[in-house]
C-alpha cells in the first residue's frame, strides 16, 4: 500500500539570492591580428612560381595559341571557299586586329624598357655609392639630367644642378645634389599620390557597410597607386609591366618585414591604444590606410631611379599623419 506524501518546504532565508554583480565576466574574443590578409597577399604575389609551374603555363599558352590560330585559318579558307566577299571581309578584320596587338606589344616592350632604365638608373647610383667613384655618380647624374629633360617640372632643378655641379668632388654629394635639386618635386608629388589612395581606402573601409567592397576598392586604390607612382618617375608601364612593378613593390614589402601594421604605427596620430577606443569600422579603416601608405612608400623606393638618401627618406608615419588627419579628427570630435 502506497504512503501519501505532503508538500515539501524549501527555506530560503538563510541563503541569499545570486546577485548580477557577481556573475564572471564574459571574455571578449581576441582581436583579430591586422595585416594578416595584407601578408598574406603580398607574399603569394611575391613569390616567384616554380619551374614545373613556368613550363605548365609556357607550354599552355602555346597550345592554346596554336589552336586558335588553326581555328582562325581554317575558318577564314572555309569562308572564302564559301563567300569570296565575305572571306576578305574577315581577312581585313583579323589582319587589323592582328596589327593592334603588334602595337600592343610593342607599348608592353617599351613599358619595360623604360622600368628597366629605372633599375639601371638605381643599380649604376647603388655601385657608384658603394666605389665612392665620381667620375661613375656625374654619369649617372647626367643620365638623370636627360631623362627628366622633357619634364617641366624638374626645370629649375635642372638649371640649378648645372650651376652647382662643377663644385662638387665627391660622389655621395654628387648624387645628393641630383637628388635634391631633380627628384624633390617628384617626391612631393608622389606623397600627394599616396596621401590621396590612403585616404582613399580608409574612408571606404569605414563608411561603406559591404564585405567585398572594401576589399575591393583597396585592391583598385593600391594598383592605382602604384601605376601613378611609376609614371611621376618616368616608369610608366603597361598591363604587363604593371603586373610586374607590383610584384617587385610587393617583393620589397616582404624583404623589409614593412606588412604588417598597428598600435605601433597608429599610436603617434591619437595616442593610446586606439584599436580599442575607435570603432571597428573606423579602426579597420585606419590600418588598411596605413597599409596602402606602406605599400605606396615602396612603390617610390622601387620606382625612383636614385635610392634614399637617409635624410630625405619619407616618414610612413608622416604621410599617414598627413593622410589621416581629417578622418582622425571626425572620429575624435564623434568620441567626445
Amino acid at each position: 500500500m502506497s504512503q501519501r506524501k505532503g508538500p515539501v518546504l524549501i527555506d530560503l532565508e538563510d541563503s541569499p539570492a545570486p546577485s548580477v554583480a557577481d556573475a564572471p565576466a564574459i571574455a571578449d574574443p581576441a582581436p583579430l591580428p591586422q595585416g594578416d590578409a595584407m601578408q598574406m597577399a603580398a607574399r603569394l604575389a611575391a613569390r616567384k612560381p616554380s619551374r614545373l609551374a613556368r613550363w605548365f603555363w609556357g607550354l599552355l599558352g602555346a597550345l592554346l595559341g596554336a589552336v586558335i590560330s588553326v581555328a582562325a585559318w581554317d575558318f577564314v579558307m572555309g569562308l572564302l571557299d564559301r563567300s569570296p566577299l565575305l572571306g576578305w571581309a574577315v581577312t581585313v578584320l583579323l589582319a587589323a586586329f592582328l596589327l593592334v596587338l603588334a602595337i600592343i606589344a610593342l607599348r608592353e616592350l617599351a613599358a619595360f624598357g623604360r622600368l628597366k632604365r629605372m633599375d639601371d638608373l638605381q643599380r649604376a647610383a647603388d655601385e657608384a655609392l658603394a666605389a665612392g667613384d665620381l667620375t661613375a655618380a656625374r654619369a649617372t647624374a647626367d643620365r638623370l639630367v636627360r631623362l627628366y629633360a622633357h619634364r617641366p617640372e624638374t626645370e629649375w632643378g635642372r638649371d640649378r644642378f648645372a650651376e652647382a655641379q662643377a663644385d662638387v668632388f665627391d660622389a655621395s654629394a654628387m648624387l645628393d645634389l641630383a637628388e635634391a635639386e631633380l627628384l624633390a618635386p617628384l617626391d612631393q608629388m608622389a606623397r600627394r599620390e599616396i596621401e590621396a589612395a590612403a585616404r582613399q581606402v580608409a574612408t571606404v573601409t569605414a563608411l561603406v557597410p559591404l564585405a567585398m567592397a572594401d576589399v575591393v576598392a583597396a585592391l583598385a586604390a593600391n594598383l592605382r597607386m602604384i601605376r601613378r607612382v611609376a609614371e611621376i618617375y618616368g616608369g610608366r608601364s603597361g598591363v604587363l609591366g604593371s603586373w610586374r612593378l607590383t610584384r617587385a613593390v610587393l617583393t620589397h614589402l616582404v624583404a623589409t618585414g614593412a606588412v604588417a601594421v598597428g598600435d605601433d604605427m597608429l599610436e603617434p596620430i591619437l595616442g593610446g591604444s586606439i584599436l580599442g577606443k575607435l570603432s571597428r569600422r573606423f579602426g579597420e579603416g585606419l590600418v588598411n590606410g596605413a597599409l596602402t601608405a606602406r605599400v605606396g612608400l615602396a612603390a617610390m623606393e622601387v620606382c625612383r631611379p636614385l635610392p634614399f638618401s637617409p635624410r630625405r627618406k619619407p616618414s610612413v608615419r608622416g604621410i599617414v599623419k598627413n593622410a589621416l588627419s581629417g578622418l582622425l579628427g571626425t572620429q575624435k570630435t564623434k568620441a567626445d
